[in-house]
C-alpha cells in the first residue's frame, strides 16, 4: 500500500499555500525569494502591478516578471494575473531541482505538480454546487503540469465576471494562471460557458479548460480523466482566502 501523501500549510504575506514534498523549507525559501525578487522589481516598474493589460518587462526584469510577462502577452491580461501559478511552479521547481520526484505546491487554488504516483484533485465551484463531487486524476505521466483556478464568486481577487470556477490545465503555471483569470472575467451567465471554454482552449499552450456557472458545465480541450471525488475530507483541504470569508 502507498503511503498517504502529507500536506504542510505555509502562509506568507497574503498568500496561502498547501505543500507537498520533503524539503518543506526549500520550498518556502524559494517562495519567500521570489515574492521578494518580484517586489523589489515593481519598485522598478510600478506599473507592473496595477496593469490590466499585457505589459513588457524592462530589459533585465528577473525570470519570474518574464514568465508572468510572456503570460498577460499571450493570454491578453496584466502580468499580476499570473504570479500565483508562477511562484508556485518556481517553488515546486526548487524540490524537483534538488532531486524530489513527488511534489506539490497549491498557490491559493493554483497548482503546480510533479508526481511519481497517481494524485487526484477535487473540483470546488462553491456551497451547494451539483460539480463539486468531481475532481481531476493526474497521472505521473501527465506531469509536470499546472492547474490553475480562478472565480468571479469566491475569493477577494479582483474579477469582472460571476463565474463560478473557471480551471485551465498547461505545461507553464503562469500562463495557466492567467488564462483561468481571463476565463472567469468573461463568464456572466451560463451562456458565456461554451464560447469562453473555445476562446481559452485555443491560447497557445493551453491543454484544456473546464468552466462552472450555476448548474452548468462546459469542458473542452485535453483535461485530466474526471472521477468521482471519494475524498470525504475534501471541504476541509481546501485553501481557504484570508481577506474572504467565503468557502
Amino acid at each position: 500500500m502507498k503511503n498517504k501523501r502529507a500536506f504542510h500549510k505555509f502562509t506568507y504575506k497574503d498568500s496561502n499555500f498547501r505543500l507537498c514534498c520533503r524539503d518543506v523549507l526549500r520550498v518556502t525559501d524559494e517562495i519567500i525569494r521570489q515574492r521578494t525578487i518580484l517586489e523589489d522589481y515593481i519598485v522598478r516598474q510600478p506599473e507592473f502591478r496595477t496593469s490590466l493589460a499585457p505589459l513588457r518587462p524592462l530589459q533585465d526584469a528577473p525570470e519570474i516578471a518574464m514568465r508572468m510577462c510572456r503570460a498577460g502577452m499571450d493570454v491578453g491580461v496584466g502580468p499580476m494575473a499570473a504570479v500565483a501559478g508562477a511562484i508556485a511552479q518556481f517553488a515546486a521547481e526548487a524540490a524537483v531541482n534538488a532531486g524530489e520526484d513527488d511534489v506539490i505546491v497549491e498557490n491559493g487554488g493554483d497548482i503546480f505538480t510533479v508526481v511519481s504516483n497517481p494524485l487526484t484533485i477535487g473540483v470546488h465551484a462553491g456551497p451547494g454546487s451539483p460539480f463539486n463531487g468531481l475532481a481531476f486524476r493526474v497521472e505521473p505521466e501527465d506531469t509536470p503540469l499546472a492547474i490553475c483556478s480562478s472565480s468571479g464568486t469566491m475569493g477577494h481577487s479582483m474579477s469582472m465576471g460571476a463565474c463560478d470556477l473557471a480551471t485551465v490545465v498547461a505545461k507553464d503555471a503562469a500562463l495557466a494562471d492567467a488564462a483561468a483569470t481571463l476565463a472567469a472575467n468573461l463568464v456572466t451567465t451560463p451562456e458565456d460557458l461554451e464560447p469562453t471554454a473555445a476562446r481559452i482552449v485555443a491560447i497557445p499552450g493551453v491543454l484544456g479548460v473546464l468552466l462552472v456557472k450555476s448548474d452548468r458545465m462546459a469542458i473542452q480541450g485535453m483535461l485530466p480523466e474526471l472521477v468521482r471525488n471519494a475524498d470525504s475530507d475534501t471541504l476541509l483541504k481546501i485553501t481557504r482566502d484570508v481577506n474572504s470569508q467565503q468557502s
